[in-house]
């Protein structure tokens, strides 16, 4: 009966981990995340008023990502807007929310998305004419659409440029990592020299033989005068 017991209580501790496990993969893999902003912000097409929101992904085709604003309970989706990874953006190992700041009382536009362990900025597409409005006056390249309309079915296939500050297109991959660097290739091992072997183990091997021996024979004798 206790063997039984024990292997119930083995199979659900088991069980109870794997469920653990598998809802962290799940958040890590949609990167869910709830924020709160003090203060009105804007992201493509819609300026979030303060408050508290679920970010999380959509899909992940590509180099690009769908990213879903909902409510702070997640029952209400506010946006959906386009996304793309940025390896040269600097993560810090916690959620991070990037803004370009504006000038006067314009909501700041959130430019990037940290989550938690990535080593790269969830980096957000504006619509073209937005995208260059705040490419000259944040003086930084801001992805843009390059399209005037599309929709939620289109969003994963639209062409995607980068707007310079002096309002020039160029293609996104010319000035924004949209992939992790390549790891470079480790240097070859240097040959490592085996020296000659100049003395043996078999000296010591025999004196700790005879040791043991002996000692074999002074507790033989001790049980002896003993009995």
């Amino acid at each position: 009966m206790k063997n039984v017991k024990a292997a119930f209580c083995l199979l659900a501790i088991t069980m109870f981990s794997a469920t653990v496990l598998c809802s962290a993969r799940a958040d890590t893999w949609d990167k869910k995340t709830v924020v709160t902003f003090n203060q009105a912000v804007e992201v493509p097409g819609k300026v979030l008023p303060a408050g508290t929101y679920t970010f999380q992904l959509l899909d992940s085709p590509s180099d690009r990502h769908i990213v879903q604003i909902f409510s702070a309970d997640g029952t209400h989706i506010i946006a959906t807007i386009l996304a793309i990874n940025n390896y040269r953006l600097q993560p810090t190992g916690e959620t991070v929310m990037k803004f370009s700041e504006r000038p006067g009382d314009s909501p700041d536009a959130l430019r990037a998305w940290f989550y938690p362990g990535d080593n790269f900025g969830q980096e957000f597409v504006y619509p073209k004419v937005r995208a260059i409005q705040l490419a000259q006056t944040t003086k930084v390249i801001v992805p843009a659409v390059a399209v005037d309309t599309f929709d939620d079915d289109t969003m994963k296939t639209v062409p995607i440029v980068a707007v310079t500050p002096d309002e020039k297109e160029v293609e996104v991959a010319t000035v924004i990592q949209t992939t992790p660097t390549a790891p470079a290739a480790a240097a070859p091992a240097a040959e490592t020299e085996e020296l000659p072997q100049t003395a043996s183990l078999m000296p010591l091997l025999t004196l700790l033989g005879a040791a043991f021996i002996g000692l074999a024979l002074s507790l033989k004798l001790i049980l002896k005068q003993a009995s």
